[in-house]
């Protein structure tokens, strides 16, 4: 019987001497154009033929992989605390493993270790194949995104001051990173195999894989995608040098304010990082496509949907609760995540923790009540809404599917011909994730338990969280496969057990990171096991390199910050006193977060006690919203774009706001306009040659040159002092406006 090439083994030497894994030589093609995706982006990009004979276990991969594991989750952590944090993608390690790769394949010994045994083995099978790229970019994958536990250490540590053992953390990371496998494994056959799931951000990595690995000829006055990626990357790479050191204000051109110094209105309307963003651009690719990823991988109606959402939020819902003083919204500034007392005054958390880290609510009854800015109230309103639409809209249009799915079980019905070509393959058995679901529950229920004095989620905590988790995770899937965004669960995370558990922080973002990462890591992970349904890698060895890729990260993303925290001085501290670029912005948020939902409770705040309370009118908006478009769609099926409309997308497009800012998302518009619709509409085969191709060489250009400028300059702390480096220059844009309101370094408005 021939040997199975896509087993999880070594790479075995075939015992006719050759140095590929046994399968038939000649790639699998399909008979007709027909069978291609019947999504035309996918059609495009990726290619419909397989080798099956390509050696993917190798000790090129587990090399490269592990090095670019360990030094993106390294680098990510270290730049994450950073006043302006850079996300180091994995699209960097893509691109500089290939000529280590090729250099291995050349230097390294081709001789066989125990010929004739079952342990037979060579260090170097062949050529650097792209297979062995495909699973190298997995384990960068892994250490390309943020450990959300780390919030949860970080702000214990440094925002609340509290002890955390370093064996605790480390349980809360691993099991919160390993949880999502579980929902993955049970969700493949929905968000994996059926063509409809096409996931956009994939193609960014396909078209890079190809370019990188196929022989292209050069056409006749134009260049080849090599070529091409090339160019962008040496181009990103030098331009970088402007917005990310010698000219900083272009991360934020707020034109306005320059024309309006002294207007504390025409700042408040045209700062993109203090204000509403008016006009406001970035002409830096991080400032485009650092919270809403790539524009280029973004299909034109997704973004459509954003541009709505982020218009109707920003520039209605927000302008006319602030200047009608909804919610004393001029007491505050008009945009900010920091947490107020009634009098604008910042509110001092300290004094309403108990000894023994709860809520001392005669110390809060002397403080008052929290207040929010408006805008970071209506936020949390929209992220109700959002999941409200999230389960109507799918349960509306993807209901019939999702059923027929379940009943069919994919048996011939909706596969493509990458399904087909993948159907060679031993898949990863379910129970294999049922096993890592169950174990890894059963853990973190003894953790939280034994541990309880430090972590404060009981057992039933972590059952909840994971019914939530599990309930979410389709739904949520389906939107991000189709449309490239992914609504947020931390809000409905934060809001259940702050109601049922209210006082207890900890609790509350150990609750959020099992409910909400175990979510988030699933959709990670069924994102890779796409991109090697695409590659057409062996779902096993997939499944291998997911696991330990994460295992690795895990623990270097908890060694970097336990590192950090403990020796960098004043580290998340935003006093202009201290001078730190270690501000931690997404950890303050979280930090914020806890508080409202953990320490205070929604009951204080959304609730009967509370000054927000109209606030939980926006789950009955967003629930109904799909309900308008759906019937609209039935009333009206020759209008196709009304089916575009994507609720959850459009309702919740602010949900990464803060830490984002209007000018993150107004250049994002722009570019994903420029894109998905001009050039896609009106130049397809430039777009289908060059988009995807260009998305990945901004971002490394980008990621090389922002390293090599933090290595060289920013370690010595050598900086230019020059007007062009003063961010956003829109000084009074977050003032408050009310009367009589004093805030230290500000005017008092008569």
């Amino acid at each position: 019987m021939e040997e199975s090439s896509h087993e999880i083994s070594s790479p075995l030497i075939p015992k006719g001497g050759d140095s590929r894994q046994e399968a038939p030589s000649s790639p699998l093609k399909p008979d007709e154009e027909e069978e291609n995706s019947p999504v035309k982006q996918v059609a495009l990009t990726v290619p419909t033929t397989d080798d099956p004979s390509l050696p993917v276990l190798t000790f090129r991969m587990w090399v490269l992989g592990t090095v670019s594991c360990v030094l993106l989750s390294f680098l990510n952590q270290f730049f994450w605390y950073r006043t302006e944090p850079l996300t180091i993608t994995a699209i960097s390690a893509q691109i500089a493993v290939v000529p280590l790769g090729q250099l291995m394949a050349a230097k390294i010994t081709n001789r066989v270790f125990f010929r004739g045994s079952r342990w037979e083995f060579t260090l170097n099978p062949g050529p650097f194949n792209v297979k062995e790229h495909v699973l190298i970019t997995i384990f960068a994958n892994s250490g390309a995104g943020t450990v959300y536990a780390i919030h949860v250490i970080t702000a214990v540590k440094i925002f609340y001051k509290q002890h955390i053992s370093f064996f605790v953390s480390f349980i809360v990371v691993i099991t919160t990173q390993v949880l999502g496998f579980g929902w993955a494994g049970i969700f493949r056959r929905y968000l994996v195999e059926p063509a409809a799931m096409w996931w956009p951000a994939n193609l960014v990595q396909v078209s890079l894989f190809r370019a990188l690995h196929e022989k292209e000829e050069r056409p006749k006055g134009g260049v080849t995608r090599t070529q091409f990626f090339l160019i962008a990357f040496i181009c990103s790479f030098c331009y970088y040098a402007f917005p990310g050191y010698i000219f900083e204000m272009l991360t934020s051109l707020s034109w306005i304010c320059w024309i309006f110094p002294t207007s504390v209105l025409a700042q408040q309307l045209g700062s993109g990082l203090y204000g509403l963003g008016i006009a406001a651009v970035g002409l830096d690719w991080s400032t485009i496509s650092s919270y809403l990823g790539s524009p280029l991988a973004s299909p034109w109606f997704a973004t459509a949907n954003v541009a709505a959402g982020f218009f109707l939020i920003m520039y209605v819902l927000t302008p006319v609760c602030y200047w009608l003083n909804v919610y004393k919204a001029k007491t505050f500034p008009i945009f900010s995540d920091e947490l107020f007392t009634s009098t604008g005054q910042e509110y001092n958390i300290t004094s309403i923790i108990t000894a023994d880290f709860h809520l001392n609510t005669t110390a809060y009854d002397q403080e008052g009540p929290l207040y929010l800015t408006t805008f970071f109230a209506m936020t949390y309103g929209v992220g109700f809404a959002a999941l409200s639409a999230t389960a109507v809209h799918v349960l509306l249009f993807h209901g019939r599917e999702i059923w027929e799915q379940s009943k069919s079980s994919f048996k011939g019905k909706g596969m493509d011909i990458h399904t087909r070509l993948m159907s060679r393959y031993n898949q990863v058995p379910e129970w294999w994730f049922w096993c890592m679901l169950i174990v890894n529950i059963a853990f973190t229920i003894f953790a939280c338990e034994y541990y309880n004095d430090q972590l404060q989620l009981p057992w039933w905590g972590v059952l909840l969280a994971c019914a939530i988790a599990i309930v979410f995770t389709l739904p949520i899937g389906i939107i991000t496969a189709i449309t490239n965004q992914t609504p947020g669960l931390n809000i409905i995370t934060e809001y259940t057990i702050g109601y049922i558990y209210p006082g207890y922080p900890v609790a509350n973002m150990c609750f959020k990171v099992y409910g909400y990462i175990s979510m988030t890591q699933a959709i990670t992970f069924l994102q890779d096991f796409k991109l090697g349904h695409y590659m057409k890698i062996p779902p096993r060895t997939m499944f291998m390199a997911q696991v330990v890729g994460t295992l690795i990260a895990g623990f270097i993303y908890l060694g970097t910050a336990w590192w950090m925290m403990e020796t960098i001085p004043n580290i998340c501290e935003t006093s202009s006193s201290s001078g730190s670029p270690w501000t931690c912005p997404s950890d303050r948020v979280f930090y914020d977060a806890s508080v409202i939902w953990g320490l205070i409770g929604p009951r204080r705040i959304f609730g009967d006690e509370g000054v927000y309370e109209a606030v939980n009118w926006f789950f009955l908006v967003g629930a109904v919203a799909p309900v308008f478009v759906w019937l609209a769609h039935k009333a009206f099926p020759r209008q196709e774009w009304i089916a575009l409309v994507n609720m959850p997308v459009l309702i919740g497009s602010t949900g990464m706001m803060p830490p984002a800012t209007a000018v993150n998302y107004t250049t994002w518009v722009i570019v994903g306009f420029l894109s998905g619709f001009v050039v896609y509409r009106y130049r397809p085969y430039w777009w289908q040659r060059h988009n995807y191709v260009l998305s990945g060489a901004l971002d490394a250009g980008l990621a090389f040159m922002g390293v090599l400028l933090y290595l060289c300059l920013g370690l010595e702390g050598i900086s230019i002092d020059w007007w062009g480096n003063d961010l956003d220059g829109c000084p009074y844009a977050s003032y408050p406006t009310a009367k009589g309101v004093f805030v230290e370094g500000r005017p008092v408005f008569d």
